[in-house]
């Protein structure tokens, strides 16, 4: 009876899995350095902001929320910022000046030299992200970029870029969220867990 249906969750079910075991083939080692570098930046007084369009907006609120609470470890809390969570901020920047600078503003008024911004872009060509990795990097921040296969070339522009190889936005989202949870973890490891190997990274 529902044969179109269980197609489309097979499908899903299937490209998913694959793009998903791939990715993490590929960027495993990335994702250690990125975490050991957020736990460098914390242990020196650093803070993460965080910022994305539309379902990214959602995971960098997500991952704000699992560092400021916890993710698994009862811990201290994080300091992180989604900066995709401040309505009178993101209309007032929209309205007075232009949406490409909402994340841009932000980074400049709250971002200093050793903070982290992490960039989440599915397309890798939403301008107001690439205008907050231009400004993060003025301000010497470590950027940090999640992106989709189209958004390969923000590898230039920012320090370490993970990319999803996968042009379909909800997997590329799902991904994601994997690989925020996983940076999140082992942050965590690093700080409370493992703490000498913090080394490698300061």
């Amino acid at each position: 009876m529902f044969t179109k249906e269980l197609e489309i969750i097979n499908r899903h079910s299937e490209v998913g899995a694959q793009v998903r075991t791939l990715f993490f083939k590929e960027n495993a080692k990335l994702i250690i350095d990125i975490a050991g570098y957020i736990a460098a930046s914390l242990v020196k007084g650093g803070k993460v902001l965080i910022c994305g369009n539309g379902g990214s907006a959602a995971d960098a609120q997500h991952m704000a929320a699992e560092l400021v609470g916890r993710f698994r470890l009862e811990r201290p809390p994080l300091p992180a910022i989604a900066l995709t969570t401040d309505t009178s901020i993101l209309t007032s920047i929209s309205n007075d000046y232009h949406f490409r600078e909402v994340f841009a503003r932000q980074v400049k008024a709250l971002g200093k030299e050793g903070d982290v911004l992490i960039s989440i872009t599915t397309s890798g060509k939403s301008r107001n992200i690439i205008s907050a990795i231009k400004i993060a990097k003025e301000k010497k921040l470590l950027t940090v970029c999640l992106t989709g296969q189209k958004g390969i070339s923000l590898s230039d522009l920012c320090d370490y870029t993970l990319v999803v190889p996968s042009d379909d936005t909800p997997v590329i989202q799902e991904v994601h969220i994997s690989a925020i949870h996983l940076i999140c973890e082992l942050v965590d490891v690093f700080l409370f867990d493992e703490v000498k190997k913090l080394e490698l990274y300061m």
